[in-house]
């Protein structure tokens, strides 16, 4: 279970007219409020984070993340580098090997900035690993930067593993606990209680902080939760396009989702190898398919099919 909800969001992340709407709700709402504390209302900078860890199944939180910051060319801002963050038993320093002789790569978290020509928002774009130590402090330091940098909303990217099928659509969803939110976007409220991630501790003090704040978590199948999970990878970066109006070049777009697809021909192979695992894959499927009957009644078919032809209409002259 994660920190938040995991049913998957209604709304259709291929549907242009979907992503638009939410997006442009979104940027209206952040304008009003900045209008409200006498602030610029031009175009809102939203931080979205994601973390190396434990919040990170399959790497696909951080893969999408990377995504955005390589297809809008982000620059780097700043690194938290203190070392007091981590335990370097747990989160080791790595070695790397370049023309100039090796270099030791410490733990630490970067930020990037990102104007994307099109869209309703600019980008802070923060990935970094999990801290071991001082949650508070780090906390405090980035929501810090945040306001160094005039942040209007943040969002929260994780994954979690959970018990879903490969070669279904990934589960990805929404919540926020600003009721506001809630509202505007058609999303869920948190209702997850345990153990909790950075994730989760940053969205809760950016709401307690008055900073509007969204979390986004996909569920990666736990039998095949190893990085790297371009499924997972993908469903994240849809739902990102849909909330932030941010769509990727379709080249980009498509070298992603060949790799979904040849990540889930690969799980097919190693399960077709495995009698116990094509069994357990069948019951997840199953499992998923009578809980997703409810969706596909006539009118949800018909629907679906008028989309999908209005989306291979050729464009007008």
């Amino acid at each position: 279970m994660s920190e938040d909800n995991q049913n998957p969001d209604s709304a259709d992340p291929d549907a242009p007219a979907a992503r638009v709407d939410r997006a442009e709700l979104l940027a209206a709402h952040l304008r009003r409020i900045a209008e409200t504390n006498g602030e610029d209302s031009g175009r809102p900078t939203v931080m979205v984070l994601a973390f190396e860890g434990w919040n990170d199944a399959g790497g696909a939180a951080s893969a999408a993340v990377r995504t955005l910051s390589q297809a809008f060319g982000a620059e780097l801002v700043e690194k938290l580098t203190d070392e007091e963050f981590y335990d370097f038993q747990f989160s080791r320093p790595r070695v790397l090997r370049n023309p100039s002789g090796r270099e030791i790569i410490w733990p630490s978290t970067t930020i990037l900035r990102a104007a994307p020509e099109a869209g309703e928002f600019d980008l802070l774009l923060v990935h970094g690993v999990e801290p071991s130590f001082r949650w508070r402090g780090y906390t405090a330091d980035l929501l810090t930067l945040a306001a160094e940098h005039h942040v209007a909303a943040v969002v929260l990217v994780g994954a979690l593993l959970a018990d879903v099928p490969h070669t279904r659509p990934i589960p990805a969803s929404f919540s926020s606990e600003d009721d506001q939110l809630r509202e505007l976007l058609d999303i869920e409220e948190p209702t997850y209680e345990g153990p909790v991630g950075i994730v989760g501790v940053l969205a809760h003090t950016a709401y307690q902080a008055g900073i509007p704040a969204v979390s986004l978590w996909a569920a990666v199948p736990h039998y095949v939760g190893q990085a790297p999970s371009p499924k997972a990878q993908l469903a994240l970066v849809r739902k990102l396009e849909e909330l932030l109006d941010l769509p990727l070049d379709p080249q980009e777009a498509e070298e992603i989702a060949e790799d979904a697809a040849a990540w889930e021909r690969g799980v097919d192979d190693l399960a077709d190898e495995d009698n116990e695992i094509a069994e357990y894959v069948k019951r997840l499927e199953e499992a998923t398919d009578t809980t997703n009957l409810p969706e596909a009644s006539g009118d949800a078919i018909a629907e679906e099919f008028e989309r999908y032809l209005r989306r291979r209409k050729p464009p007008e002259r």
